[in-house]
């Protein structure tokens, strides 16, 4: 296994890796991994707290490995060098398992190995991975998504998930129970990241979709609880509805009733932290019309109930709040 290592990445997302299969916990049942830490770098490798790294080897040592993982990077400003995108492209051709963790997710984009696949990435960086890389379909409530020959991961201890997810795929359950005992972790977290996301305002003006686009977002988030429909919505910009369609999604990287729905999921999140409203009132206060069509939406999408969320996240002494 390779873990490659840049100049500048977060330490806590690439020691994940190195951490999970760089450790030999065969004697209470984990697999043993030869793991070579490399990078496209030279000289000493800074990490965040001012820690520096030394002793990895070059960018060829992944030619080795059946997995490669990326688990994060450094500045998204900062575009990977072409001999890393190389090697990715490399060890995919021959069959290795590539893996994007946390920012990893835009460098195995960048390579090109995430086009037409399901990816994930960190909650705050979506709508950026979505207008960058249109070809990739983004699941950006997923802790982690597996592919196959590629898996990507969402933000920081999500990598945790996904590479315990990896133990189990090619060691089974027990292997994966075992090392995550020792690192005294869930072998399993339910649900996904977007439990852990406050509310974008991804509506709200100078955020993405300026102009006639961000005017409509920033009225839709304001009128959530009424009906809006899709041809509604073309009617307020004067357009036909394919034509607004096109132009909804290049500014948001999703279609009009997506991220209608995902605003009004996100709109009962802040409400079930918040307030002291039932489930059934946050239902219509957010346009779903009632119970059963929030906790349908919002499970699909945070990946719990609105009561199990409102249990994990709401204010202190918040009294129950109806059915769950």
């Amino acid at each position: 296994m390779a873990v490659v290592v840049s100049d500048g990445a977060p330490l806590f997302e690439t020691s994940v890796p190195l951490s999970v299969f760089g450790v030999d916990r065969s004697d209470t049942g984990g697999p043993r991994y030869q793991v070579v830490a490399v990078t496209a770098d030279s000289g000493a490798i800074q990490t965040t707290g001012g820690l520096q790294l030394s002793g990895l080897q070059p960018l060829k040592a992944a030619r080795r490995a059946g997995i490669v993982i990326v688990p994060s990077w450094r500045d998204l400003e900062d575009p990977p060098p072409p001999p890393l995108l190389e090697e990715l492209r490399l060890a995919y051709r021959e069959g290795a398992t590539v893996v994007g963790l946390c920012l990893g997710a835009f460098v195995l984009a960048a390579a090109g190995l995430l086009d037409h696949r399901r990816a994930t990435t960190h909650w705050h960086w979506a709508l950026l991975f979505a207008q960058l890389y249109p070809l990739v379909e983004l699941d950006a409530a997923a802790l982690y998504v597996d592919e196959g020959q590629i898996i990507t991961s969402a933000g920081t201890a999500a990598g945790l998930d996904a590479c315990l997810h990896l133990l189990r795929r090619e060691h089974g359950a027990a292997a994966a129970a075992a090392v995550a005992r020792r690192m005294v972790a869930a072998p399993h977290r339910a649900g996904g990241q977007a439990q852990f996301a406050p509310t974008i305002e991804i509506g709200s003006r100078g955020s993405s979709g300026d102009g006639e686009i961000g005017e409509l977002l920033y009225w839709m988030t304001g009128h959530l609880g009424q009906q809006i429909s899709v041809a509604a919505m073309a009617r307020r910009l004067n357009t036909s509805r394919r034509t607004f369609d096109r132009a909804f999604r290049g500014a948001t990287g999703a279609s009009p009733l997506q991220w209608l729905l995902r605003e009004r999921v996100m709109a009962a999140q802040q409400l079930l932290e918040t307030s002291d409203l039932s489930v059934e009132a946050i239902a219509f206060a957010v346009g779903f019309g009632g119970f059963l069509s929030l906790r349908t939406h919002f499970k699909r999408l945070v990946g719990v109930t609105p009561q199990g969320y409102r249990q994990a996240f709401g204010q202190a002494g918040s009294p129950p709040a109806g059915r769950s």
